[in-house]
Order: structure tokens, then C-alpha cells, then sequence
């Protein structure tokens, strides 16, 4: 097995929870309405436009234009972003860090929209402790997109091979496979840890 020596952190539910549904819980008590709405109105396929670049007032515009009745409850979804992403995942952060403390190459790769990540950076310190980060909004690229792997590689000098990337998604995982990197699905910190056993990294 190739000696892993760098270690790439996916952010959202790897490092920090993440949930749509936090605000829209107060905002839209009734289940049925509230589940139409994240699944008919601000859907992830419309979010991960932001996560490319998008601007939110675009991305407002064009369901306020389609919704317009649901114009307050659009606006809501940026206006309340900071409730989606309430904690840390403080055995993953630990992970993290060790590795950081230890001197190992960490960074970072994530699809996030360049303003949110800026919030979510004052909220969580240890957002700083890596070596760097690929943010998605300011690359134009997105996760599983193969390219925005080999940028990240080549912006921090990594050997995709001696690379080992952690990612909730299966599909971002593909991805970093597909690119020449080694990569894990992160379920939960117990399967993680095994995971970076296997790897020789604990």
C-alpha cells in the first residue's frame, strides 16, 4: 500500500452537521408542507448551484420568479443558513487536529458557497488549521466533478496516490477515486478511526 501523505478533509458533515431542515422546522411547522418545500422549492439541486459560484440573489430571483407566493420562505434559506449548521463533529475535529498537530498535510475540499463558508469560518476556528482549502463557489467547480480533484491536487502539491480524502457522499468519494486518490465514506467516527487504520495514519 502507497504511504498516505497527505489527508483531505470533505467540510459538511464531516467537520460541521448540516441540515436544511433546522430553520424550515420553526419557519414551516407542518411536516407535510415544510417537506414540499425543500423538496419542490429550495431543493439541493437548486443549492448546489450556489456551492458553483451562483450568486444568492440569482438564485433567489429565479425561485421568487417561479414562487412567488413563497417569496419570505425563499429568502429564509440564506437569512437562517447559520441554524443549518448548528455544531461540530468533535471526534472528527479531534481527528483533524491530531493529524495537524502531528505535522501531517492536511487540507481541505469542499463544495460550499464562497459567502457561507466565509460565515462558517468565523464560527469554527479549527477551519483554519489545515494547510488550505478548495472552496467550490470560488473554483466554478463542483464535487464529483473529476476536475475540481486535480485542481486541488495541483494548487497544494499533492501525489494523488499518497492522497486520502474523507467524504460523507458516495458519490464524492467516487470521484476522488476516479481522479487517482484514495478515499473513504464517512459514516460516523468509529468507522472513520478503522478507516485511518487501515491506512497506517493511527
Amino acid at each position: 500500500m502507497t504511504e498516505i501523505r497527505h489527508i483531505v478533509f470533505d467540510i459538511g458533515k464531516v467537520l460541521i452537521h448540516y441540515d436544511p431542515e433546522l430553520p424550515y422546522r420553526r419557519l414551516i411547522p407542518d411536516d407535510q408542507r415544510r417537506a414540499w418545500f425543500l423538496s419542490e422549492v429550495c431543493t439541493s439541486d437548486w443549492n448546489v448551484e450556489q456551492d458553483r459560484g451562483r450568486s444568492w440573489q440569482d438564485a433567489e430571483a429565479l425561485l421568487v420568479q417561479s414562487y412567488p407566493q413563497e417569496e419570505e420562505m425563499i429568502r429564509s434559506f440564506r437569512r437562517h443558513w447559520r441554524e443549518m449548521v448548528p455544531h461540530a463533529y468533535d471526534e472528527s475535529v479531534a481527528l483533524m487536529k491530531g493529524f495537524v498537530d502531528d505535522g501531517k498535510d492536511v487540507t481541505m475540499l469542499t463544495n460550499f458557497a464562497v459567502d457561507t463558508f466565509a460565515e462558517a469560518q468565523q464560527h469554527f476556528p479549527f477551519l483554519a488549521l489545515p494547510r488550505g482549502v478548495t472552496v467550490s463557489g470560488e473554483v466554478g467547480l463542483i464535487k464529483p466533478d473529476e476536475r475540481i480533484y486535480r485542481l486541488h491536487a495541483e494548487t497544494f502539491g499533492l501525489a494523488p496516490s499518497a492522497t486520502l480524502f474523507i467524504d460523507d457522499s458516495a458519490k464524492n468519494v467516487e470521484g476522488a477515486k476516479a481522479a487517482g486518490w484514495n478515499a473513504v465514506q464517512f459514516v460516523d467516527p468509529a468507522t472513520l478511526r478503522a478507516d485511518l487504520r487501515t491506512f497506517g495514519l493511527i
